[in-house]
């Protein structure tokens, strides 16, 4: 069976409404002295100009990028096809423009070009710098072990120093034998550590050393 085709209104309606843009910019560029051709390639470039802008404006959106540029380009095309469509209502004498009129249709071109290059050229933002690799881990090495063998733990670390060894002159202690021979004589008993300490002046260890030695 043959497919019918239904004619879409929205598609009908945006047909007739462009056929009208179009002609309206038409009689206005050829009225501003732009004759030939160059009447006809006005609506283009500024139809060409809003579908542009109206493209960059939804691709920016979806990127979520900044669009302000392409809402501007927009609106100066809106601006023109509106115009146009105003003039050509019967507001305008389309017999005796006024020069303000042609100066604007003559630059035109140029502005079109400037906006069209804009959107379609973008720039390019730097190639960030591709990040370093991270370094590979370093194997573990597994030792190992007999069965029921426990390792052997290392020997703890002394958490205090040795305390070194104090060795006393020997005219020290031939003057410690003195003293002591002379308290033994006086008292009849040997001299203890510290009344040999206080006698002679001494720190305890140098003490201890020397009674160790007068034993």
């Amino acid at each position: 069976m043959t497919r019918l085709v239904r004619p879409d209104a929205v598609l009908v309606q945006a047909v007739i409404a462009g056929a009208l843009s179009f002609a309206h910019l038409h009689d206005l560029a050829e009225a501003a002295g732009q004759h030939g051709w160059k009447a006809w390639a006005y609506p283009v470039s500024v139809d060409l100009l809003l579908v542009a802008a109206w493209h960059r404006l939804r691709t920016l959106r979806a990127a979520g990028e900044p669009s302000r540029s392409a809402w501007s380009w927009f609106a100066v095309a809106l601006a023109a096809s509106l115009g146009a469509n105003v003039a050509t209502a019967g507001l305008l004498d389309l017999g005796d423009v006024p020069d303000w009129l042609r100066i604007l249709v003559a630059g035109w071109p140029a502005l079109a070009f400037l906006g069209g290059t804009l959107l379609v050229h973008r720039p390019t933002p730097p190639n960030e710098p591709d990040p370093e690799p991270a370094p590979a881990p370093l194997p573990v090495v597994e030792r190992e072990t007999e069965p029921g063998v426990v390792p052997a733990l290392p020997a703890p670390i002394p958490t205090t120093a040795p305390v070194p060894a104090v060795t006393a002159p020997p005219a020290l202690v031939a003057h410690a034998q003195k003293i002591a021979a002379d308290h033994r004589t006086r008292t009849g008993s040997d001299i203890d550590t510290e009344t040999l300490r206080a006698r002679l002046g001494v720190p305890p260890q140098m003490a201890e050393a020397i009674a160790a030695q007068l034993a």
